[in-house]
């Protein structure tokens, strides 16, 4: 007899800020990094948990979001709603978090360690109940800015290691002249910049400039709520514009795509708000023959694997951020090692959810702070 399955209740909720000392700065055209802060979530129930990474920021370098505001609104609102509950689908929990506006870095939080708990409590691979179609996802590497020479030098590395695809961080004053010399070396590497909204439309001739280096696309030259310029831009320039951080809804998604502000969608879970609306992207891409793929945070192997299974669907046709774990961490928070091979990560996992384990011993010297949610 199959006993019918009734839905998880969600028995108790920890709440985690932990910090991870990264391998090398990394810097982008508004801001370095030497360690990345995120709040980790673990949603219990019944036997199993599930658990996600957050990608807001201590300060509101990238989006809006923080952790400080995150904390707030998940502690005093959602957290409390969520835990003693039974959710039959990830979308019963979703109703819930929609009448709440913005917050979409924390409803994702919640609503991906939902996925990984429901879908462990199934006996399901996450890129199952997804949708997913590989068992492995081309990947390419994300350079910050440093010298050129250096630059060159990490360039080398990433062609030597397979990555299918090398991305420079970009901003004024650093793009020609790094684009010159890396094309110098490297003739034929499928190449991509990102400028993270450094430029504006006063920087036209340079943006334009750049189509001779046979670009695979240029991400986000402009600010991240300006979809009318960015066509302006796409109108005056052969290569094709990505956009990231102006996509935040599947609305965003339709509107650039319908007025010619990008070719290319980075998809990024974490900053859409969760699985539902990265999957409704995907799909409104796919309608307008657009392809897709999947932008990093520099996340740990916990987001770093939800990532991947993401990466799994079938519009993602263009290497993603999710690069081996160790260029990032000396050591990271799961157990199971997150590393390409000629280019290709492998989904985690053989088992249900996400595929990855905690590391408990030492996630517990990287926590700086642990609440707890119970019914």
């Amino acid at each position: 007899m199959t006993v019918p399955f009734t839905g998880l209740k969600i028995e108790s909720a920890e709440l985690r800020i932990v910090n991870l000392p990264l391998v090398t700065p990394f810097k982008v055209s508004n801001q370095t990094l030497t360690d990345k802060t995120f709040p980790v979530l673990i949603l219990r129930g019944e036997g199993v948990e599930g658990f996600s990474e957050g990608v807001m920021d201590p300060f509101p370098d990238y989006l809006e979001e923080t952790i400080p505001g995150a904390l707030g609104f998940l502690r005093d609102l959602i957290l409390p709603q969520i835990v003693g509950k039974r959710f039959g689908n990830p979308a019963e929990l979703a109703a819930l978090l929609a009448p709440w506006r913005g917050h979409r870095m924390s409803k994702a939080l919640v609503e991906m360690a939902f996925w990984d708990l429901w879908t462990k409590a199934l006996g399901l691979p996450l890129k199952a109940a997804l949708g997913g179609v590989r068992d492995a996802v081309p990947v390419g590497v994300s350079l910050g800015i440093t010298a050129i020479d250096t630059t060159v030098a990490r360039v080398a590395e990433a062609v030597e290691a397979g990555y299918k695809r090398i991305k420079l961080k970009v901003a004024q004053g650093h793009d020609l002249a790094l684009l010159e010399a890396v094309r110098r070396a490297y003739p034929d590497v499928k190449l991509t910049v990102d400028a993270n909204t450094a430029y504006g439309l006063a920087d036209l001739a340079t943006l334009r400039a750049m189509d001779a280096f046979n670009l695979d696309y240029i991400e986000q030259p402009l600010a991240v709520d300006d979809i009318h310029d960015h066509a302006l831009v796409q109108r005056e320039i052969a290569t094709a514009l990505c956009l990231d951080e102006s996509i935040r809804t599947p609305a965003d998604c339709r509107k650039a795509l319908a007025a010619g502000a990008a070719r290319i969608i980075n998809i990024k879970v974490g900053r859409v708000g969760g699985y539902a609306a990265a999957r409704a992207i995907h799909d409104v891409s796919e309608a307008f023959g657009a392809p897709v793929w999947c932008g990093g945070m520099l996340e740990s192997g916990i987001g770093r694997a939800h990532n991947i299974h993401l990466a799994t669907l079938p519009n993602f046709t263009k290497p993603g951020d999710t690069s081996s774990a160790s260029r990032y961490f000396h050591r990271d928070i799961i157990n199971e090692p997150l590393e390409a091979a000629d280019g290709l990560m492998p989904v985690p996992g053989n088992g249900p959810g996400v595929g990855v384990t905690l590391d408990r011993p030492f996630l517990e010297t990287v926590t700086r702070m642990t609440e707890e949610f119970r019914a």
